[in-house]
């Protein structure tokens, strides 16, 4: 719901959203294993692949929170189909088989008491930096959010 509240923001940068929620209280790969979750992405990106103009060749996927862990994890397992990952307040990283070198955006707030910024994105963003990846970080003042401004700093980022 918080993404798809980005709609106006995304569309302001000629970007299609797809907005999926997960089949159950959070994303498979969350608790375990990849299952429902990305049966369900498929077939939706497989429809909107059918009724949008989508360059394959510029394709992201995000999340926020739970979600953008998800995003992290299924963008660097299918780094050949994401060519871009946005992951706004991510957790961790729960990737099995990292494929391919997406670009990486991350953001977290510094006052995030949910996901705490020291033991979540100031550890991930060093570890994908060292192992290859192109990552944009912003640090900003503010809770567990994803505020308007990082967002068109994302679009933004992805656009370009």
């Amino acid at each position: 719901r918080r993404l798809a509240s980005l709609l106006s923001i995304a569309t302001s940068f000629g970007v299609v959203l797809l907005v999926p929620d997960s089949r159950g209280t959070t994303w498979d790969a969350i608790r375990g294993g990849y299952g429902p979750d990305v049966e369900f992405i498929n077939r939706a990106l497989d429809q909107t692949f059918a009724r949008c103009a989508v360059d394959q060749r510029k394709l992201a996927i995000g999340g926020f929170s739970d979600g953008a862990t998800y995003a992290l994890s299924l963008g660097l397992d299918n780094g050949s189909l994401f060519t871009h990952v946005m992951a706004f307040s991510p957790g961790f990283i729960a990737a099995r088989r990292p494929s391919g070198k997406p670009r990486i955006f991350i953001s977290h707030g510094r006052s995030d008491t949910i996901l705490p910024i020291d033991v979540t994105s100031r550890r991930i963003v060093p570890e994908l930096e060292d192992a290859g990846y192109a990552v944009t970080y912003k640090e900003f003042d503010g809770p567990h959010a994803v505020p308007e401004q990082v967002a068109a700093d994302a679009f933004k980022w992805f656009a370009r």
